[in-house]
């Protein structure tokens, strides 16, 4: 068993991530994580594709097929994998993930601080603002590690996406969200590495010029991953898809369950 932290940075091309994560590339280069291309599934929306992330599912087959479909998740999650399993289960994140996986709809007196063992999502700092800051949402995500020790940590920031609606791919305060919160994470992920934890760090889908997405244009579907940790093989042959992403995970923690998962990306 491994405790695991996922990083989903909302509306990041993978073309910025090449271009402008400085940190994570300089961990690439030196061989101590390893970058991966990806493809987000259709459509490139957001609350459908959170669903495929954490439960392995097209949204044509979740049925999580816009933003507005404000209902809870259908689907086996790894949060609900997790908690089979006896694990602690805990998200820092857009309050659609809450809706998914807890209640929906969203009521923040209720649901913002979400500490409820008997749910999927055991605790929580839920936000619903675009524009929440990605360094509070950081704070909020190493509050859950450090009081809760979890041993599945999904981290949401919200900045990049934003950033993309209102100036467009092509814009510095674009490129520039991405940066500073891959500068962010140099805080983080070292301390994470070096208490175990295995890392992804990936996006839902990314942005196009026109300052929004949900088509089929590369900059829309291309999106990175990142993977650091022991367990991972480095092997920069694999070919990990979107979909993999909830049964790599399950394996990681040592859940049993019978989703697709990108065998190539374990060691």
């Amino acid at each position: 068993m491994n405790k695991v932290i996922l990083v989903v940075i909302d509306g990041l091309a993978y073309e910025v991530a090449r271009d402008c994560l400085g940190y994570l590339q300089g961990l690439n280069e030196a061989g101590r994580l390893t970058g991966y291309k990806m493809q987000c599934e259709l459509p490139a929306v957001s609350r459908p594709l959170y669903e495929c992330i954490l439960t392995g599912t097209r949204p044509v087959d979740s049925g999580i097929l816009n933003n507005d479909m404000a209902r809870l998740s259908n689907q086996q999650s790894i949060f609900n994998l997790a908690r089979r399993a006896g694990l602690t289960t805990a998200a820092a994140a857009y309050h659609w993930v809450s809706e998914l996986y807890n209640r929906a709809p969203y009521e923040p007196v209720r649901d913002r601080f979400t500490l409820d063992p008997e749910l999927p999502i055991q605790y929580g700092l839920f936000y619903s603002q675009d524009h929440y800051p990605d360094c509070h949402l950081l704070q909020d995500a190493e509050i859950l590690r450090t009081r809760f020790d979890p041993d599945f940590l999904l981290i949401h920031p919200m900045n990049t996406d934003d950033a993309g609606h209102k100036f467009g791919l092509d814009s510095r305060q674009y490129r520039n969200s991405a940066r500073r919160f891959d500068l962010l994470l140099a805080d983080y992920l070292p301390r994470w590495l070096d208490e175990g934890y295995q890392v992804l760090i990936t996006s839902d889908h990314g942005m196009n010029r026109d300052n929004s997405h949900s088509g089929i244009l590369p900059e829309e579907r291309d999106i990175p991953l990142f993977v650091a940790g022991h367990a991972f093989s480095h092997d920069a042959q694999a070919r990990p898809r979107q979909l993999d992403l909830c049964g790599t995970i399950a394996s990681l923690l040592g859940t049993a369950h019978e989703k697709s998962e990108c065998e190539g990306l374990l060691a």
